[in-house]
């Protein structure tokens, strides 16, 4: 797989942006899975993209959901409860009519982590 034109997190100051993460661990795209393994793979994506920086799932403050079904939304809440811990981070869920490599969910993320750590 060649690289994104984009990049994948990016840290400015205290923030962290973690670009929207996809269904794909290993090299392997998780879209014959049932949705919970998919949402799982996105998480531990975005938990890889800031462990990259220093910090944790514990350090997100705002996340945004993109969902091509919203048949989805109940499993989505069931692993968004299964990762977070209160206080679980501020939240945006938007139906869209489709996402790239037709995955069914993508998660983007905002963590907010001191540089000096």
């Amino acid at each position: 797989m060649t690289s994104p034109p984009y990049t994948p997190a990016a840290r400015a100051g205290d923030w962290i942006a973690v670009s929207g993460q996809v269904p794909l661990r290993d090299g392997t795209f998780l879209t014959d899975r049932p949705f919970a393994e998919q949402i799982d793979g996105v998480l531990a994506n975005v938990a890889d993209r800031l462990a990259e920086h220093g910090a944790s799932l514990g350090d997100v403050v705002k996340t945004t959901v993109f969902l091509t079904d919203m048949a989805d939304y109940p499993v989505l809440n069931e692993r968004w409860i299964a990762t977070f811990s209160d206080p679980r981070p501020a939240r945006s869920c938007v139906a869209v009519a489709g996402l790239p490599f037709d995955v069914r969910v993508e998660v983007e993320a905002w963590a907010l982590t001191p540089t000096d750590r």
